[in-house]
């Protein structure tokens, strides 16, 4: 059974690629600072097949040791979706410098270096999928999104390149930029602004996060076997 690391996966779009994973047939490990009630009920039905390891994604120099212990307790990693944020808004001018850092250090520093020490193994291995969970935010831009918007933006030129340079080593590396949808990043915004999104959107629709789900476990198998260095948007048609 092939394995899948799951940051962020207790809740929202993250327990979403959870259960989408663990119904495929995959060994699934959901990562969180603690698990969810939802995840605690999906460990236990799951038969053994999924399973949480806390990890605080501040702690980036934990990660080494929080690997080794996954890999000496439920197997080597396969695949690694990069789903673990956070969506502080502010406007720029008025932001804490703490605010930016952590944001940065988050949504940026650590996906870059939990890859950098599994794709260590996946080049053993021969083989590897890597997604990281972008956002439209990246490549359109929302009012007092900038500093979100900039990580996001920062995973996809990241992945690109990280395609190139593990692609001779059977590795593909790809981003899903989801488009808005009713989690508690998006708590934030009222009926009014998101009755007006879905309108501007092509299907008149705001897309659900199993939506972003069943497009994960599309790259994490044979039909993604072929697509990397890519950004693969999933937003109802809202930048179409």
């Amino acid at each position: 059974m092939r394995n899948i690391l799951v940051t962020g996966g207790s809740r929202g779009i993250g327990l979403a690629i959870v259960k989408r994973l663990a119904d495929a047939g995959y060994g699934v490990i959901a990562v969180a600072r603690k698990p969810s009630e939802e995840l605690e009920s999906l460990i236990a039905a799951s038969g053994g097949t999924v399973h949480f390891r806390a990890l605080d994604m501040n702690d980036i120099a934990g990660f080494p040791d929080f690997l080794r212990d996954v890999r000496k307790d439920i197997g080597p990693v396969y695949g690694l979706v990069n789903n673990a944020g956070i969506g502080t808004e502010g406007v720029l001018a008025t932001m804490y410098e703490k605010q930016i850092s952590e944001l940065l250090r988050v949504n940026v520093e650590a996906p870059i270096v939990l890859s950098k020490y599994l794709v260590r193994h996946m080049m053993s291995a021969g083989e590897g999928r890597i997604v990281n969970m972008g956002s439209i935010i990246g490549s359109t831009g929302y009012n007092a999104l900038s500093v979100y918007g900039a990580t996001k933006a920062a995973l996809e030129g990241f992945s690109r390149s990280l395609a190139r340079e593990v692609g001779k080593l059977g590795i593909t590396v790809n981003v899903v930029a989801p488009g808005f949808i009713a989690t508690e990043l998006t708590k934030g915004l009222d009926e009014e602004n998101t009755a007006r999104i879905a309108k501007r959107s092509a299907l008149r629709r705001l897309p659900e996060t199993d939506d972003i789900a069943r497009m994960v476990e599309f790259l994490m198998g044979e039909g993604g076997r072929n697509i990397t260095g890519t950004v693969l948007t999933v937003d109802a048609g809202n930048t179409a």
